[in-house]
C-alpha cells in the first residue's frame, strides 16, 4: 500500500509541476501574441526602420539574425561533427579522453556572457575584426560548438557496435564504415541537435552585445565587416534602453512575437527531421 501511495505522489508531483509550467507559458504567449499580433503585418517584417525606430518594420533585424545563424552553422556544425566523431570512433577511452569530454561538457555550462566577453577579446580586439558581423557569428559558434558535439556524440552513441562491425566484416575500412554506415543511420539525430542548438544561438543577446550587434541601423544589407540588427538584441533595447519606450512597446511585442515565430519553425523543423527518421525505421 506504501508504495501505490508512493507511486501517486510522485506521479500527481509530475503532473501539478508540468501543469504549472504549461500554465505559466500559456500565460507567457497568450500576453505576446495578445499585444504583438497587432503590430504584426507585412510592411513591419519588410520595411526598414524609420525616426530612430518608432516607426517602420524590423526588416535589418531579420536579415541580422538570419545571416548570424547562418555563420554560426557554417562555424560550429563542422567542427563540432569532426570531434563528435573523432571521440566516439576513435579515441581512445583514457583519461585524456575523459577530461576532454568533461571540459565539453563544462564548456555547455558556461554563461552566454563570458562568450561574449571571449568574442570581444578573441575576434573583436586580438584578431582585429571590429565589431562586426563575423566576430559575432564566430563567437555564437564557439557557444554552440559543445552542444553540437555532445548532441552528435549521442546520435553516434545509438547506432549499435554490430553496425560497425558488419560494415568492417564485408571488408569496408574504418573510414568507410563511418562515411557510409555510421553517418547516415546518425545523420537524423546529429541534425536534431544542430538545429535546435541553432534556435537557442539565434535568440542569444550577450554574446552578439560586444562584438557587433547595433541598436538602429537603416540598411538591409549584410556586409560581414560591419555592424548589424538582430531581433534579440532589438527587442531589449525597444523595451528598456528606448528614449520613448511607451511609444515603441507595441513594436516590442511585435518584434518578440516574429523571434518566437523563427525559434519556433527552427524547433518544429527539428522535430520534423526525427519524425520522418522515426517512421521511415
Amino acid at each position: 500500500m506504501s508504495k501505490k501511495l508512493a507511486s501517486i505522489l510522485e506521479w500527481g508531483t509530475l503532473l501539478i509541476s508540468t501543469g504549472t509550467v504549461c500554465f505559466f507559458l500559456v500565460v507567457i504567449m497568450w500576453d505576446i501574441i495578445s499585444k504583438g499580433a497587432a503590430s504584426l503585418s507585412w510592411d513591419f517584417i519588410t520595411a526598414l526602420p524609420t525616426d530612430g525606430m518608432t516607426k517602420g518594420g524590423i526588416l535589418p533585424a531579420i536579415i541580422g539574425t538570419v545571416l548570424l545563424t547562418l555563420i554560426t552553422a557554417l562555424v560550429a556544425a563542422p567542427f563540432g561533427i569532426s570531434c563528435a566523431i573523432y571521440l566516439n570512433e576513435y579515441a581512445s577511452d583514457n583519461w585524456t579522453t575523459r577530461i576532454i569530454r568533461a571540459s565539453i561538457r563544462n564548456l555547455a555550462g558556461v554563461p552566454s556572457i563570458i562568450y561574449g566577453l571571449f568574442g570581444l577579446a578573441l575576434f573583436v580586439q586580438g584578431l582585429h575584426m571590429g565589431t562586426s558581423l563575423i566576430s559575432a557569428g564566430l563567437t555564437l559558434g564557439l557557444l554552440s560548438l559543445p552542444y553540437i558535439i555532445i548532441t552528435t556524440e549521442e546520435a553516434l552513441r545509438r547506432i549499435p557496435a554490430s553496425t560497425r562491425e558488419a560494415a568492417l566484416a564485408v571488408g569496408a575500412t574504418q573510414l568507410e564504415s563511418i562515411r557510409d554506415v555510421v553517418l547516415p543511420s546518425a545523420i537524423p539525430g546529429i541534425l536534431t541537435g544542430i538545429v535546435l542548438t541553432l534556435s537557442r544561438a539565434a535568440g542569444e543577446t550577450a554574446p552578439i552585445l560586444f562584438t557587433g550587434v547595433a541598436f538602429y541601423i537603416n540598411n538591409p544589407s549584410g556586409y560581414l565587416n560591419q555592424e548589424f540588427m538582430a531581433l534579440p538584441y532589438h527587442l531589449y533595447m525597444l523595451s528598456t534602453q528606448h528614449q520613448a519606450i511607451e511609444q515603441v512597446r507595441p513594436l516590442a511585442y511585435g518584434t518578440a512575437l516574429v523571434l518566437i515565430i523563427v525559434v519556433f519553425l527552427l524547433n518544429l523543423s527539428a522535430f520534423y527531421i526525427r519524425y520522418k527518421h522515426s517512421k521511415n525505421e
